[in-house]
């Protein structure tokens, strides 16, 4: 047995290291679920991570069953499955509707489609050691598509400014996870487990750069645009929704609800050294008119 030989005792010392890394890593999300248990709620929280993690646990207990004499990928890939698959079913009993149906489609389309037919494939056209090959491949095609998959939240980080959805804690277990990794495909010579941990210990690094750059940083709330797609008016105009619903106050020559005396009010109190916020305040009563209507 390559990893658990006597003759490979650095194998064995690395493959082990790894076991307790990425069991770590798959407790990582332990905070989260937690947080959707007390809520009762997924609170817009993505499951297709979790699916995906599933998957990937999946197709390397496969390949290691194939391979035989893996027993190191065997016992973390078996703990992934049972740590993933709990986090999935949490996710399941809090998500609302629309999003237990977009994960039960995308766990038979991923864990049931696409691992059926990549079994069936390899058991029909391949044999012996081209079954080993061209699964070793289909293994390092997905990885490889896993780690790229942090780049979407990398350009978040960039646009944001922000490292809340990058906590550094896991990037390095997912750094540490990846040399130790390629390092346990080295030493017995496994291509298909050393290649693709080369780029995620690439991916690791650019991760816990960007935290280090961003920390400290003034996080950015929003760029104008998430605003108007989810309906919501920004901070100034919020401001002048305030003052528009001060207009019920009597004035002299004015109904009980026009706009006009915020208007004069808002003129009053803006200097008139500033010209530049006199024309703000005035826009702004203008865009809290259509308020002024449902108060």
């Amino acid at each position: 047995m390559a990893g658990l030989s006597l003759e490979h005792p650095w194998a064995f010392a690395f493959g082990l290291l790894g076991n307790v890394i990425s069991f770590a890593s798959y407790l990582a999300p332990i905070p989260t679920f937690y947080r959707i248990y007390k809520s009762k709620s997924t609170e817009g929280f993505q499951s297709v991570p979790y699916v995906v993690a599933l998957f990937s646990a999946m197709l390397w207990i496969y390949y290691a069953l194939v391979k035989s004499n893996e027993s190191l990928l065997i016992t973390i890939n078996a703990a992934g499955c049972v740590i993933e698959t709990i986090y999935i079913i949490m996710y399941l009993a809090y998500a609302p509707k629309k999003a237990k149906l977009f994960t039960a489609k995308i766990l038979l389309l991923l864990n049931v489609g696409v691992f059926g037919v990549i079994l069936l494939l390899t058991l029909l056209l391949a044999k012996g050691e081209k079954r080993v090959v061209s699964l070793g491949w289909v293994c390092v095609a997905f990885s490889v598509s896993v780690f790229i998959a942090p780049l979407s939240i990398i350009g978040r980080v960039i646009r944001t400014r922000s490292v809340e959805y990058m906590p550094f804690s896991l990037s390095l277990s997912l750094t540490l996870s990846a040399v130790v990794w390629f390092l346990y495909g080295l030493l017995i010579k496994d291509k298909y487990v050393a290649l693709p941990n080369i780029l995620g210990f690439t991916f690791g690094l650019v991760q816990m750069a960007l935290y280090m750059f961003y920390m400290n940083a003034t996080p950015i709330v929003g760029d104008g645009k998430e605003g108007k797609q989810e309906g919501k008016l920004p901070a100034e105009e919020h401001v002048v929704v305030n003052i528009a619903k001060l207009s019920t106050i009597p004035e002299k020559n004015y109904g009980n609800n026009e706009v006009h005396p915020v208007m004069e009010m808002a003129a009053k109190t803006v200097p008139r050294s500033c010209a530049a916020e006199e024309k703000k305040a005035v826009l702004a009563v203008d865009v809290a008119r259509p308020v002024q209507a449902v108060v």
